[in-house]
Parts: structure tokens; sequence; C-alpha cells
């Protein structure tokens, strides 16, 4: 039988260009799938999968937990951990701005940011949405009072002067002691209907397989993760390959389950996500 060929969509960032490069070079298999690559903005990715263009896909947990009816969660790929969360940054003389009121810039309405911060609100913000790499700039110029800030603008905001004035992946740990869940891969559900439940195993654990080669062999990756990277400073994109690219990323586990289990209730509670009766896993 011929491979399946399917899109796998995920973001330029420096930790899915390392986690993946394996897996879509062809260094590591996935038995009966043949893998095309395509790498967007996440929220592009949340969009296109809202649209049900990619079978296989990098989204945010927000997305996932509105998509939950037509994809499910794999173990291997996710973004999650501690003290990686999303940040919000303003000008200097401005920490003491009402979020409630302010216009913040956030990366996408569909980002686990943007959720985070309705969460920690108690409702939504008044969001501007764009590109994750035009937020901290749209801050710094004044066309918004404050900015949500994932990826490499942890490392960086400081260059263009702003401070930061709430830690959202702090807030959560506080709130639940649990580590924080930002990205994860998901896959169609009509895609483990056509090839069945164990080859769509396979492709689970060839994703665990690519990260696994990816952080015993850093080296072989860099090229490719430069090529793509936002921020090009090789300290920044390393930082933020160790940050965001962990033993979760290997298999969520018990405690990652969990983590992903509570925020998809919680937003579920405030009224950010549909109810649900579809599984969550293979």
């Amino acid at each position: 039988m011929a491979n399946l060929e399917i899109t796998f969509g995920y973001s330029p960032c420096p930790n899915d260009t390392f986690a993946f490069h394996a897996l879509t070079h062809g260094l590591v298999k996935a038995p009966g799938f043949a893998i095309r690559p395509f790498l967007a903005d996440v929220e592009e990715l949340n969009r296109r999968a809202g649209l049900g263009e990619l079978e296989l896909s990098k989204l945010s947990f927000h997305a996932l937990g509105a998509l939950l009816d037509r994809y499910l969660l794999l173990r291997a790929g996710s973004a999650l951990g501690r003290g990686c969360g999303p940040i919000v940054v303003t000008r200097p003389g401005q920490e003491g701005l009402d979020l409630k009121r302010a216009r913040v810039a956030v990366p996408g309405r569909l980002t686990t940011a943007h959720m985070l911060l309705c969460l920690y609100l108690g409702r939504p913000p008044l969001a501007e949405p764009m590109l994750f790499s035009e937020v901290m700039t749209a801050v710094a110029e004044g066309r918004c009072e404050a900015g949500l800030v994932i990826h490499e603008g942890r490392f960086t905001y400081q260059r263009l002067g702003l401070v930061r004035m709430l830690d959202l992946g702090q807030w959560w740990e506080a709130e639940t002691r649990l580590p924080i869940p930002l990205g994860c891969i998901a896959l169609r559900r009509d895609v483990v209907e056509r090839v069945g439940r164990e080859a769509a195993l396979g492709l689970e654990r060839a994703l665990s397989r690519s990260v696994a080669r990816a952080q015993a062999e850093p080296l072989a990756s860099q090229a490719y993760v430069l090529a793509h990277a936002q921020e090009m400073e090789p300290k920044v994109v390393e930082s933020h390959i160790e940050l965001y690219v962990n033993s979760f990323t290997l298999d969520l586990g018990p405690l990652g389950l969990r983590a992903v289990a509570e925020m998809l209730a919680r937003g579920r509670r405030a009224g950010l996500l549909p109810e649900t009766g579809a599984s969550l896993t293979l």
C-alpha cells in the first residue's frame, strides 16, 4: 500500500524547526506516511486547521480545545513546561496599567496566550490581533498600550525599551501547581479513521523519535533552525530551544495530560471553548 501523503504544519520558531527537523528531512521515518512540511505562524496554523486544511499540525491549546471535534491531541511534540509562559509588556511607567481597559496587542485570538489573558482578567481584553513578531513594536511605537509576548520575545523585549508587567506562566503555575500547556501537535480525526489507530500511534512515536534525535544531535538541525528563526542571535535561539523543548515534548505523560485537561476545563467554564464529548487523545 502506498504511503498516505499528509501535510504537517508547524511554526518557523526554533523549538519547532529543531524538534521536527529529523522527521521532515527523512532522518526519522513514520511508516505508512509521506510527510510534506508547511511552515507558518501559529495563528495561521490555527486558522488553517479550523478550515480542515492540515492533516497534522502544531496548534495552540486554545485552538485544540475549539477544534476537538475535528482533531485529537498527540502526546509528542508539545510545548509545555514551567517558567515558559507568555508575558505582558508595556512601556516604562505604565506598569500599573488596567489591562481590562487597555488596548492589548495579541498574537492571535486563538493562541493559548490570549486564552490565558482572558482567564486572568475574567473577560476578554480589548485585543488587537497581529503577527507575534509585530506585537512588541506596536507597544514600543504607542499603537497599543500593552502587548502579549510569546516565543523568543521573552528574551528580547527589553531591547525595545519595554518592561514586563505580568507573567501569565507564573500566574498559571501559582493557580494550578501545574506546568503550562502552550502548543501541541494535533492529528485530524479522519486520518485515524483512514489509516487505523496503530498507524496513528506509529506517527506519534515518530514525532517523539524526531525530538529525541534533535536533542542527541543538536548540530544536525542548526542550519535549518537558523534559516527560519525570527531572531538570529545564537544565544537567543539556544535559550528558546532549551526552554520549549523538554521532556514533555518527548511525551506529555500523566502530568502533562493533567495540565492540558485543566486548561481545557477552565476554558470551557469561562465560555472560551465549546463543550464536547470528543476524546482528547488516541
